[in-house]
């Protein structure tokens, strides 16, 4: 391909139609269910749909949330650069799936939560619970930010889009139907932009096999590329991946998010019982590892058809993100309106998680800081709705914006990534604390918690700073333009200015990050029993033996003192638990059983 050629391939006006046209949808979604049904006028219905939503959209929007357009340019790029030894992380999720399903879920939806940190109030202590919510927002609004920007910046690279016409146009579509049509329009949204995403993906894979001349050329080129090699059994884990890595150390990983994340677990929250939820988490399985597979096949597609022109080499692209995009336009351009729909595709991505987690944003606001601080003024109950839409309106405007930073920050997606990851592992641990170890207390919950995050945060942003580089698989450019051979400036890793890269020798800044979130739960686990052990009893009052009593029902029934508790209601705690915390003396209204036990 000449130069002249490769600057021609640009959006034409059917894509941009095709792109408008998804926007327009999603929107139209969102109006109808404010206009629908209970018109979003509870917060039973805004925040959780009122309990009556289906196995199916729940489980394409648990797949959804977790697939955004940094995992479709991510995963893409991954199997291109580094082969497709990445999918083994989808027997993590097998293994990973019955854990979220059995331990945490049930524990969560038996006490009808809608914030998921209600339940570290119960279990411990309200401090407890205001730091990890804290950790949770801060978090989500960062990922947030990226979402929105990152798709954006790759596609403005290589089409000439404006990258600030599709962040606000992105970005403003998904605040309006988030705020308007709540828990519902987010679901059904996830939905339609869940075939988006799978059947953008698939059209790049027929269209690219059908380019090579059959599947046989693509594994044979993918095979002589050294792209199909799934047998690294290293034990070392400083070895970026390995199958220890990505089977067990990314458990870790996934069930931080569909066991624990606020997001999803509100979002199983929607069906009307457990059983329901549980079905829709399992059937959530087979959809994210399809879409994961696919990724993963479209990076092996565009592999042969770069077979002998590597884009990044060429100088055609800077980054590795980069590449979904540059195919679609440079390769599908000659059908109109096709480059549009892989875009809107990827876009479908950012829409499907920022709109899961505004949503979820406003649920843990209102319920973790709104409500414990007004629940007595008749103003704020009746404006209740009307407060949680603004809190979503507010929270998608802040995502907006603080695009703008992101623009002004160097490597920000790299460092957000490694956040994601890092805390996803001190909050699963602070969870299994509570669920899983009677003896742990809220003051070794607190420490373990602080200790762990503290250690993931030094370890994930020193390996991105000082860790070791992974070296790509081998990349031709044999038909390359000479003019534009060498003129590449990749920058794969987080970077900030003024600091140079200097290898660092120290093992956890090598520490792969599929193993990050284990290290974090491990040593997060240990400080909490070694704390809980020296200050064993000082979290609880001796006295209050009815306290002591109930909270045998927030631990998993392998470990209760009373198997037989496990057929008790947990809705009592929860009318304590929204009690203001400063009046509350004693736990009110404890009836008894027939068998004598207290709940």
């Amino acid at each position: 391909m000449n130069e002249n050629e490769q600057n021609t391939n640009h959006l034409q006006w059917l894509d941009y139609l095709v792109f408008i046209t998804m926007l327009l949808i999603s929107l139209c979604i969102g109006v109808y269910h404010r206009m629908t049904g209970g018109r979003q006028k509870t917060t039973a219905e805004y925040l959780l749909a009122d309990k009556s939503m289906g196995v199916l959209p729940v489980s394409f929007s648990l797949m959804a949330s977790f697939m955004s357009a940094i995992t479709l340019l991510g995963v893409s790029a991954e199997v291109y650069f580094y082969g497709a030894q990445f999918i083994l992380i989808n027997i993590s999720y097998i293994i990973g799936s019955p854990i979220a399903a059995y331990v945490f879920l049930p524990i969560f939806y038996k006490l009808k939560l809608t914030s998921v940190y209600e339940y570290l109030e119960l279990r411990f202590n309200r401090s407890i619970r205001i730091l990890v919510s804290v950790i949770f927002i801060l978090q989500m609004i960062f990922y947030n930010a990226i979402v929105l920007y990152a798709p954006a910046l790759a596609l403005s690279a290589v089409t000439g889009v404006n990258r600030w016409t599709s962040i606000f146009s992105v970005g403003i579509v998904c605040t309006i139907y988030c705020t308007i049509g709540g828990m519902k329009a987010v679901l059904w949204t996830d939905v339609f932009q869940s075939f988006l995403m799978f059947f953008s993906m698939v059209t790049i894979i027929i269209k690219g096999t059908i380019d090579v001349g059959g599947w046989n050329v693509v594994f044979e080129r993918a095979m002589n590329g050294s792209r199909l090699e799934f047998n690294n059994f290293n034990p070392d884990f400083t070895e970026r991946h390995t199958v220890w890595g990505l089977v067990f150390g990314s458990i870790f990983i996934y069930i931080s998010i569909y066991g624990v994340n606020q997001a999803q677990i509100q979002r199983l929250m929607t069906v009307k019982n457990l059983q329901k939820s549980q079905q829709a988490l399992f059937i959530s399985l087979p959809l994210t590892s399809m879409i994961s597979l696919v990724t993963a096949l479209t990076g092996l597609v565009m592999y042969a058809n770069f077979y002998q022109e590597d884009p990044l080499k060429c100088g055609y692209i800077k980054k590795p993100d980069q590449l979904l995009p540059y195919y679609a336009v440079n390769r599908l351009s000659e059908y109109p309106g096709l480059p549009g729909f892989i875009i809107a595709g990827i876009f479908s991505g950012s829409l499907s998680t920022v709109s899961s987690f505004v949503n979820s944003l406003s649920a843990v606001t209102l319920e973790d800081y709104l409500k414990p601080v007004f629940k007595r003024d008749e103003i704020f109950t009746k404006n209740e709705v009307i407060i949680t839409k603004l809190l979503a309106l507010f929270y998608g405007i802040l995502c907006v914006m603080l695009t703008i930073l992101a623009d002004q920050m160097t490597g920000l997606l790299q460092a957000s990534l490694t956040l994601f990851g890092v805390v996803g592992g001190p909050l699963l641990m602070i969870f299994t604390a509570g669920i899983c170890f009677r003896s742990i207390n809220s003051n070794g919950a607190a420490t373990g918690f602080i200790v762990s995050l503290i250690f993931g945060l030094w370890i994930g942003f020193g390996s991105m700073l000082f860790g070791k580089r992974p070296e790509r698989l081998p990349l031709s450019t044999e038909l390359c333009s000479d003019s534009q051979l060498g003129n590449s400036t990749t920058i794969p890793y987080f970077k900030p200015k003024n600091i140079p890269y200097e290898p660092s020798t120290l093992f956890f800044y090598n520490i792969s990050y599929l193993w990050s979130a284990g290290f974090c739960w491990v040593l997060g686990l240990i400080v909490a029993i070694v704390v809980s052990w020296w200050t064993k009893d000082s979290s609880i009052d001796d006295d209050n033996k009815e306290r002591k009593q109930i909270q045998q029902s927030l631990l998993h029934p392998l470990v209760r003192r009373r198997p037989n508790i496990d057929q008790l209601s947990c809705q009592p705690i929860m009318n304590d638990i929204r009690m203001s915390t400063i009046e509350k003396k004693s736990l009110p209204n404890v009836e008894h059983v027939p068998n004598g036990i207290m709940y």
